[in-house]
């Protein structure tokens, strides 16, 4: 673990001033969210990193789960406390210190924005936040290294062997499943994407 920053400051602020319309987005994890928590026990307690306007977390309280939702904007973290009616832990990646307290852990399109070389670190802490046999579920837009989208977002942008060989050095995990889709942004932009879901 570092103290590095695993944020990008552009980024964030990006999102705090663009709060209102990001959040009120209707769409949410499409068709990722559904599979995922059918395989979680019935109220099983949930980390949500970068938990935007919300659309998530209320469809995970509504399935029944303990969600702890946070987001590292104070703008977007504000949208979802009014979407879900309840506190949002005001918190970036470089924060995560807690060990093996989450059945699962659900970073919808947010880990895409962490430095690429910060990106194990924050993997690491997934990791040790999980209890044993927890899930973990990412979507990161792929591409060729690390670089800024037309609204001046940072994006890691990684191909499929840097991302597996990030996730194998971030701890011994029981199963790893990376699949390929594709899927449009706030930007407007078609892009391939490595939904990743792991298991400690």
């Amino acid at each position: 673990m570092t103290d590095q920053p695993l944020h990008d400051e552009a980024t964030l602020a990006f999102y705090d001033r663009e709060a209102a319309a990001y959040a009120a987005r209707k769409d949410a994890a499409g068709p990722h969210l559904a599979p995922f928590l059918a395989k979680l026990a019935p109220g099983a307690k949930i980390l949500e990193l970068g938990c935007g306007g919300g659309q998530d977390a209320a469809a995970m309280i509504a399935a029944g789960f303990e969600v702890t939702p946070t987001d590292g904007s104070p703008g977007l973290a504000r949208e979802a406390e009014r979407r879900i009616g309840r506190p949002v832990r005001l918190m970036r990646f470089e924060e995560l210190d807690e060990t093996e307290a989450y059945d699962a852990v659900w970073a919808n399109a947010c880990l895409l924005h962490v430095p690429q070389d910060g990106l194990g670190d924050v993997l690491r802490r997934i990791h040790r936040a999980l209890k044993p046999g927890g899930r973990f579920y990412a979507g990161f837009k792929a591409g060729e290294g690390g670089a800024r989208d037309s609204l001046g977002r940072y994006y890691n942008f990684p191909d499929e062997p840097r991302l597996r060989a990030v996730y194998d050095g971030a701890g011994p995990w029981a199963q790893i499943e990376l699949r390929h889709g594709q899927g449009g942004g706030f930007d407007g932009v078609m892009r391939d994407w490595l939904h990743v879901e792991a298991v400690k």
